[in-house]
């Protein structure tokens, strides 16, 4: 019990512990940003992202932002709190608090103040050389576990595009895209990226 008590007073939370809550994560005062995955406490890199990161994810937000005036659904970008709880969607009992890129929601039930609480509709996450490993592992079993239906993974140094989208619980992988391909999402239904043209205006 002393253990559950401390641990909401660290300004500094022990990462090994593997046990956190969003109860928790709301009491935290970390410099850097963090994610909660599974109890477990996932620091992102201390250092902003590299420009090349930033202006790919912005441009990319446009776009959907502009296709999707009108529609229903919504698109956000981080800093942004996506709740994913398994059982329950009380503060100390959901494990997961995650950060995407870029996600887009289609039921605005799932919107509150604090974020989204639920599984967005498509996550896009902008790969970066300090979280290549933490996309490609712990985020991708979340976000397919917890239904998200379809998650993009851009490269903007490789210029490259990976769509998984899930199909009877499980992530079905696009091929690999690059300059030349259309991008097209199956759940944003005639949203459309010309991979070539896109990433010709990153520089």
């Amino acid at each position: 019990m002393e253990m559950d008590e401390d641990r909401f007073l660290l300004k500094e939370p022990d990462i090994s512990y593997g046990n956190y809550t969003y109860a928790d994560y709301l009491r935290w005062d970390f410099e850097e940003i963090v994610e909660l995955i599974k109890g477990k406490i996932i620091k992102k890199a201390a250092a902003a992202p590299r420009r090349i990161h930033q202006r790919l994810a912005g441009n990319l937000y446009n776009e959907f932002h502009q296709f999707l005036k009108g529609n229903k659904c919504q698109v956000y970008f981080a800093p942004f709190d996506v709740r994913l709880p398994i059982k329950s969607k009380k503060d100390d009992k959901i494990l997961t608090v995650v950060q995407p890129d870029i996600c887009v929601v289609c039921d605005m039930e799932k919107l509150d103040d604090r974020g989204c609480i639920g599984a967005p509709d498509l996550v896009v996450e902008v790969l970066s050389p300090g979280n290549k490993q933490l996309e490609l592992q712990k985020k991708y079993e979340v976000y397919e576990e917890s239904g998200v239906k379809e998650y993009w993974l851009m490269d903007p140094e490789g210029q490259t595009l990976l769509i998984y989208t899930l199909i009877q619980g499980k992530y079905q992988p696009s091929r690999l895209m690059t300059s030349g391909d259309t991008a097209k999402s199956s759940v944003i239904l005639g949203f459309e990226l010309d991979l070539e043209a896109f990433f010709n205006e990153i520089k």
